[in-house]
């Protein structure tokens, strides 16, 4: 499959000639939209699933676990941890720009039903929290080598719609930086209130490898028929 690559001030996209599905990808803390562009042919998508990759770039902040140094991040983070909580604000502008970013996928002819949010470590959180208060149907949500930030915010306003929504989770099992037990208690949140999440273990570290890929790859084929 071709796909062209449109460069923006904020964020990437490879589009394909029509597109009828739509995968907005948010990349980790300290990366930028680019991160996972390289991962799309990779997936070795057959050529008749249409999919609009988008690749938002995350708004330039300090971040407190970096001695406030300014980078991308979607939300600050004050510390990590099982016990750790986030920037609920951040959190919560992100999650708004994730709600425009589906309506302008909309506007472009793709049905939120056939619309994918994915993301990876504090991407992945915003990946979540965003697909399961969305209004509308989405397809479904890949939270890779991720964790819930403030699940008692998120709680709230999980929105019926997509109350049975499929998740796929990927974690490394050496993870140093979002512990395993940390995607392993949102999985446990998520199980909780009765989601399908589908929970996938990988020997690695925080960073993407090629089983987990050629699952993404599956996944996608099956959500985005």
């Amino acid at each position: 499959m071709r796909w062209k690559t449109i460069e923006a001030v904020d964020g990437v996209t490879l589009a394909p000639v029509t597109a009828n599905a739509s995968v907005i990808w948010l990349h980790g803390l300290g990366a930028d939209g680019h991160d996972f562009v390289p991962i799309v042919p990779e997936l070795r998508l057959p050529e008749s699933l249409n999919v609009r990759f988008v690749f938002p770039h995350a708004t330039v902040r300090p971040v407190t676990i970096n001695n406030g140094h300014p980078m991308r991040a979607w939300y600050d983070i004050k510390s990590l941890g099982t016990g750790a909580r986030g920037d609920a604000a951040g959190l919560d502008e992100s999650v708004a720009r994730i709600a425009r970013l589906i309506v302008a996928e909309q506007a472009l002819g793709v049905a939120a039903s056939r619309i994918v949010i994915a993301g990876f470590s504090q991407g992945g959180a915003v990946a979540l929290h965003a697909a399961l208060a969305h209004g509308e149907r989405l397809a479904g949500v890949l939270a890779l080598s991720t964790y819930l930030p403030v699940p008692e915010t998120l709680e709230p306003r999980l929105a019926p719609a997509n109350r049975d929504l499929p998740i796929l989770m990927c974690h490394g099992t050496f993870d140093p930086v979002v512990v395993p037990p940390m995607g392993e208690a949102a999985r446990a949140w998520l199980e909780a209130h009765h989601y399908p999440v589908e929970w996938r273990t990988y020997p690695m570290q925080h960073q993407v490898m090629p089983s987990e890929i050629a699952d993404l790859a599956r996944w996608l084929a099956l959500r985005l028929p």
